[in-house]
C-alpha cells in the first residue's frame, strides 16, 4: 500500500494554504531532510514561537485553534496543555510523543515520521517551549524501524543546527529529544501504560487521578500527545487561528485537516490529508475509488479496529467526531476499512477479538476474562458449534465491558465492533448455532475455561 497524501487522479494540488501537514512531501516518497525542510519554510514557526510569543501565548493559540488529539480520543490539546502546573519551581517536566501506532488499519503517523521527521520535531520543539519541558521522548512502535532511522537522523540534524539541545536559538531554553522504541504492545497507546513502559515497567495503565500532567514520567509533570497532533502545531503558530479554523468544511465542529484513509478491497487504498467534514462517501468513492471490480461494500469501520461497523447507507456521514457519532460510532483514527461481501462477519470478529484479547494487559477482570470468553464463543459460532444463548452472552459481554466498566478504554474499544456486527449482521451469527443445540441457555450461563 502506498503511503501518500495525493488527491485522486491528481485532482488536488497540495499547498501550504490547504494541506498544512503534507504540502512538503516529495513526489518520490523520500524523506524531507533539514535543508529541504528549511527551504520549505521549516522551523519558521518555531523561530516565531521563540522570538515573538510567550509560553502562555502559545498555549492559548493552540487552545483557540480548537486543535484536538488525533490519536483517537479527540481531547482538546490546548486544554490538556493547560493542565500542566504553573509553578516555576517544578522545572523537571517531560513531553512525550505517542508514536506507538498499534491500531489495526492505521498507518498515518508512520507516513509523517518516515517522510516528514522534521515536522514532528518542530511540533515538539514549539510544544516543549509552551509547556516548559526540558526533555522529550518519541515513544515509537518497535516495528517502525524505518521511522526510527529517519527520526534519529533528523534529531542529529536539528542538534547540529542548534535547534535542539542547550540554549536553542540563543533563547536560554534547553530541550533534549530522544527516540525510544517500544517492545510492541497495543496497550501502550494508553498514555499511562506508555509512561510505565518508558520507565521500564510493565505496560499497565495507571489509576487516574493523579493525571500525567501532575504525576507522569518518574513522578514529574508530563504531557503526552499523538504524532499527528504535534505535527499540527507549527502551522497553527505560523499561520494563525482563523486560517486554521477555516480549513474544515461547513458543518464540522472540528477544525483543521485530518489524515484520513481507506483500506480493504478498494481500488485505490491510501492516505490523504482532507478537511474535517468531508463525507465518508467522498473519501470512499472519490479518493479510494470505490470497491474493486467483482466486490461489493458490505460494511465499513470509520477509524480503526476499535470503532463500530457502519453500513453503506452511512457513507453520507461527515468525517468528524460529531458527524460519525450521529450514525452510532466514533471517528477514531480516521482511517477507514472497507469490508467486502465475501467476508463472514463471525470470522472477522473472531480475528479482531483474538487480537484484542491478546493485547489486554490483564490488569482488570472484565477485560482479562471477558475478551477471551468472547473469542471462545466466536470460535464455536465460526465452526457451527455454537449453542442457543451464545449471541445473548456475547451481547451481555458487550455491556459488561462497555465504557466505565473497565480500568481503561481497551475493552470498550474491543467490544464496540462486536456489538455493531451483531446489530447489523445477526443472521450470520445465528447461522453458527448448531441445529442440535439444546434449549435456550440463559445469558452468561454457559461455562468457559479462560485461555482454552
Amino acid at each position: 500500500m502506498t503511503l501518500t497524501s495525493f488527491g485522486p487522479a491528481n485532482r488536488i494540488q497540495r499547498s501550504p494554504e490547504t494541506h498544512p501537514l503534507t504540502w512538503r512531501l516529495r513526489d518520490d516518497g523520500e524523506p524531507v531532510w533539514l535543508d529541504e525542510y528549511q527551504a520549505k519554510n521549516g522551523y519558521a514557526a518555531a523561530r516565531k514561537a521563540f522570538a515573538d510569543l510567550s509560553q502562555d501565548d502559545i498555549v492559548q493559540t493552540v487552545k483557540d485553534a480548537g486543535l484536538k488529539g488525533r490519536g483517537g480520543a479527540g481531547f482538546p490539546t490546548g486544554v490538556k496543555w493547560g493542565l500542566m502546573p504553573k509553578d516555576e519551581s517544578m522545572n523537571i517536566r517531560y513531553l512525550l510523543c505517542n508514536a506507538d501506532e498499534m491500531e489495526p488499519n492505521t498507518w498515518k503517523d508512520r507516513m509523517l515520521m518516515e517522510q516528514l521527521p522534521h515536522l514532528l520535531i518542530e511540533g515538539m520543539l514549539i510544544s516543549a517551549r509552551a509547556l516548559k519541558t526540558y526533555r522529550g521522548y518519541i515513544f515509537l512502535r518497535g516495528e517502525y524501524t524505518t521511522a526510527a532511522k529517519h527520526l534519529n537522523r533528523a534529531v542529529e540534524e536539528a542538534k547540529a543546527a542548534g535547534l535542539l539541545g542547550k540554549n536553542i536559538q540563543g533563547s536560554g531554553f534547553d530541550f533534549e529529544l530522544f527516540v525510544h522504541t517500544g517492545a510492541g504492545r497495543y496497550i501502550c497507546g494508553e498514555e499511562t501504560a506508555l509512561i510505565n513502559s518508558l520507565e521500564g515497567r510493565r505496560a499497565n495503565p495507571r489509576s487516574k487521578p493523579p493525571f500525567p500532567a501532575a504525576v507522569g514520567v518518574w513522578g514529574k509533570p508530563t504531557c503526552v500527545n499523538n504524532v499527528e497532533t504535534l505535527c499540527n502545531v507549527p502551522a497553527i503558530i505560523g499561520d494563525g487561528v482563523e486560517w486554521y479554523k477555516s480549513l474544515a468544511r461547513e458543518g464540522s465542529e472540528d477544525h483543521g485537516t485530518k489524515l484520513m484513509g481507506f483500506s480493504g478491497k478498494v481500488k485505490n487504498p491510501g492516505l490523504w490529508e482532507l478537511p474535517f467534514g468531508v463525507t465518508a462517501r467522498e473519501l470512499f468513492e472519490d479518493y479510494a475509488g470505490g470497491m474493486r471490480d467483482g466486490f461489493k461494500l458490505k460494511c465499513w469501520q470509520p477509524g480503526g479496529a476499535g470503532t463500530g461497523f457502519l453500513l453503506p447507507e452511512h457513507l453520507d456521514a461527515q468525517m468528524y467526531a460529531g458527524g460519525i457519532a450521529k450514525v452510532g460510532t466514533r471517528m477514531g483514527t480516521g482511517l477507514a476499512m472497507a469490508v467486502d461481501d465475501s467476508i463472514n462477519m463471525v470470522s472477522l470478529l473472531r480475528n479482531m477479538e483474538e487480537f484484542f484479547a491478546r493485547e489486554s494487559c490483564g490488569f482488570c477482570t472484565p477485560c482479562r476474562d471477558g475478551l477471551p470468553w468472547s473469542v471462545k464463543l466466536l470460535r464455536a459460532l465460526e465452526k457451527g458449534e455454537g449453542q442457543a444463548g451464545d449471541i445473548e452472552t456475547l451481547l451481555g459481554l458487550v455491556g459488561f465491558l462497555g465504557p466505565g466498566k473497565t480500568f481503561c478504554a481497551h475493552a470498550p474499544g474491543a467490544v464496540e465492533p462486536l456489538g455493531s456486527a451483531i446489530k447489523y449482521f445477526r443472521p450470520e451469527f445465528e447461522a453458527g448455532i448448531a441445529a442440535t443445540s439444546a434449549a435456550v441457555v440463559p445469558p452468561l450461563a454457559r461455562p468457559i475455561v479462560v485461555g482454552a
